[in-house]
């Protein structure tokens, strides 16, 4: 059965990249939020196997969502998606709960490794 997976991002365009990498690696897209509370009610709904969170949105930034959803469920997988020398925040998201991070611009091997990880892990 293949992994479903929830797409958060506030860019359209971001999500639709992350989307069609893992769709054309047998992943399957459950879900996609503009922001961390969209993410959390997706969660909640939806209980994907492993979350993309982009750090920087409005309304609920990714590391406040990575709090949330991890309150509702400490097993969550979750891999923060940030721009480089967002470093400090990676790490606050690390301590948050994320369980890796992919730095933008994505390069599809990084994706792939770091969601086979995590999932990896998870088992």
């Amino acid at each position: 059965m293949s992994k479903r997976i929830l797409v958060v991002d506030d860019a359209a365009f971001m999500r639709m990249m992350i989307k069609n990498i893992l769709s054309k690696n047998g992943y399957e897209i459950v879900g996609e939020a503009e922001n961390g509370q969209v993410a959390i009610e997706l969660y909640k709904k939806l209980k994907p196997d492993l979350v993309t969170m982009d750090i920087t949105m409005p309304e609920m930034n990714g590391i406040e969502g990575v709090k949330a959803i991890r309150e509702f469920d400490p097993n969550a997988n979750i891999i923060m998606c940030s721009a480089m020398g967002q470093q400090a925040m990676v790490m606050e998201a690390i301590q948050a709960g994320a369980k890796d991070f992919i730095v933008k611009p994505f390069q599809q091997d990084r994706i792939l490794q770091a969601i086979g990880r995590v999932l990896a892990r998870a088992e």
